[in-house]
């Protein structure tokens, strides 16, 4: 149970913090301001809870866990849960928050306003205006490819980073971030896409590819992982 609530608390201030960075201070401190947020927000909860949880805060993180043979499937199910409505309510607080400012006069960010003449707020996870399903998906897999491989090394018990793991983790965030923004608002994470959604139901059209792009590029890590180094019982615990 304490891996649970860790999990869903982290994953409510990842979602305040770091989605909040784009609608609360968008405007002033742009995508590379935002993708360092993220950068920062995760670096921060890897250390306050990664002994707890490991500190997955993400649905594509504990599925590549789980792949790898770290954990079970019934607790990966519970991590997602918790990760859900830890991100459904960290998404309700900057929802409240922009209930509560004065309209046109605090300048909020995470706004898309779409090539049909929609606007999405909470930096929902849809298509930035001339971006592709087929591109967007694209950088989901690629992109989380690149997150969750970081994860799955740095977090390896005989090849890892060890106390420097949460580091290197939290860059790989940030730095995917600077590079999806543009595209997508950049997911990489299901839960994170989820919780904004629930919010401003008209994301949801777009968030399968936020929840197949990490899926699959998860998968992509975990056997990149295991072509490189042994698979043997030891090296995946």
């Amino acid at each position: 149970m304490k891996k649970f609530l860790a999990e869903g608390v982290g994953t409510m201030f990842l979602v305040l913090l770091a989605c909040g960075s784009a609608v609360l201070a968008g405007p002033s401190i742009g995508g590379y301001g935002i993708g360092v947020c993220f950068g920062l927000v995760l670096i921060c909860l890897c250390y306050a809870i990664g002994n707890i949880s490991g500190c997955h805060v993400n649905p594509a993180v504990s599925f590549g866990v789980w792949l790898a043979g770290r954990m079970s499937l019934g607790e990966m199910i519970g991590y997602w849960v918790s990760q859900l409505i830890g991100a459904t309510i960290g998404a309700g607080f900057l929802y409240v928050f922009m209930e509560m400012g004065v309209a046109d006069v605090f300048k909020f960010g995470g706004i898309t306003a779409a090539d049909n003449g929609a606007t999405y707020d909470l930096a929902t996870n849809v298509l930035q205006p001339g971006a592709t399903a087929g591109m967007a998906l694209l950088a989901e897999c690629l992109l989380t490819f690149f997150f969750v491989f970081i994860v799955i090394a740095a977090t390896d018990s005989k090849k890892g980073a060890g106390n420097f793991a949460g580091l290197a983790i939290g860059i790989a965030l940030g730095l995917v971030n600077i590079v999806g923004i543009p595209v997508d608002n950049c997911s990489v994470n299901p839960a994170r896409s989820f919780g904004p959604a629930v919010f401003d139901p008209h994301a949801f059209g777009d968030i399968w590819i936020m929840i197949l792009g990490p899926l699959v590029g998860a998968a992509i890590a975990v056997l990149c992982w295991r072509a490189m180094c042994s698979t043997d019982a030891e090296s995946v615990k």
